[in-house]
């Protein structure tokens, strides 16, 4: 007998890491790096995020620490890891010697890898590509497992993702949140 088969892509908690709160855009390398390194410190799930993680039969994470100290902030342990689930990379392009806050300066650099500038990480099209991988994973794991599916990932990624489920058929349902911990639930029924 099939379950109701429904997939929840979560983002991560916050991030323990701060670093400056001013870099120039050359200091960018490091700060990504040392951001990518980071977990999530005391960061402390909402009891939403928490009730979603209990709902699932199989976790999935990014391989990335924020990632995985967040599942374990909801009290879990993931059933896979893998890279695939990787957040996108952000390109650092080199501008002008002038700093800026971390945030603007990734915000900055995520648009022009939108628009194609993909300087020494994977460009837009082979992200796309990953998520494609990433959703038949996560369909795959929903069909065997016939109960929720939770991934713990990032952003760009989750709404890469995202996209892809809703091509194949998967239903947009519930929304919790826009930062840290937000959540969507796709469902195929």
């Amino acid at each position: 007998m099939k379950l109701f088969m429904e997939i929840i892509l979560m983002r991560h908690g916050k991030p323990s890491f701060t670093g400056s709160s001013r870099v120039t855009s050359r200091e960018m390398d490091k700060w990504i790096s040392q951001y990518d390194l980071s977990d999530t410190g005391s960061d402390i799930a909402p009891q939403s995020s928490k009730s979603l993680a209990s709902s699932a039969f199989h976790i999935i994470s990014s391989p990335l620490p924020r990632a995985l100290s967040s599942v374990r902030a909801l009290g879990r342990e993931p059933d896979l890891i893998d890279e695939v689930f990787r957040e996108a990379d952000l390109p650092v392009l080199r501008m002008p010697a002038f700093r800026l806050s971390p945030i603007l300066w990734a915000s900055l650099f995520r648009v022009m890898w939108l628009c194609g500038f993909s300087r020494n990480v994977e460009t837009l099209s082979i992200a796309k590509q990953r998520a494609v991988q990433a959703a038949d994973i996560l369909v795959t794991t929903a069909e065997e497992s016939n109960g929720p599916v939770l991934l713990m990932g990032h952003g760009v990624m989750n709404r890469l993702i995202a996209k892809e489920l809703i091509s194949l058929g998967w239903k947009e349902g519930h929304r919790q949140g826009n930062g840290y911990w937000n959540a969507r639930t796709y469902s195929l029924r």
